[in-house]
């Protein structure tokens, strides 16, 4: 279930290791990193100071943008479980001034939603 979750776009979580390897590079003196999520070639890291989403662009995945969002530009954010078959969850988050969510990301069973939920509202609503 696991690559074919992967290929609907679905996230997993990623080591702890392999973010500070990969990303370490992007953090200011005094930040840390808290848990990371992998979309295929896509990730976003949730850091002590703001959320960090990398998307990686065109047939080799060589042109990355790494864009950053401060907790406090986000006004609201929600979670969505799956039903009984379906162990999929759902994150949306909104940027102020943002009708519709401004990140949409697909969970697969082997993340624990509601973990997620809890380190963004720690850091929105703190």
């Amino acid at each position: 279930m696991g690559i074919f979750s992967s290929l609907l776009g679905n996230a997993g979580a990623v080591e702890p290791e392999k973010l500070r390897a990969d990303y370490g590079q992007l953090l200011i003196d005094g930040e840390e990193l808290e848990i990371g999520f992998k979309l295929i070639r896509d990730t976003f890291i949730f850091t002590s100071k703001r959320l960090i989403l990398v998307d990686k662009q065109g047939l080799t995945g060589k042109k990355v943008e790494y864009k950053s969002i401060t907790y406090k530009s986000i006004t609201r954010f929600s979670i969505e479980t799956a039903g009984t078959f379906d162990l999929d969850a759902e994150l949306k988050i909104w940027i102020s001034g943002e009708q519709q969510p401004s990140m949409v990301k697909k969970f697969n069973k082997s993340v624990n939603v509601y973990d997620v939920q809890k380190v963004l509202a720690r850091h929105v609503l703190g």
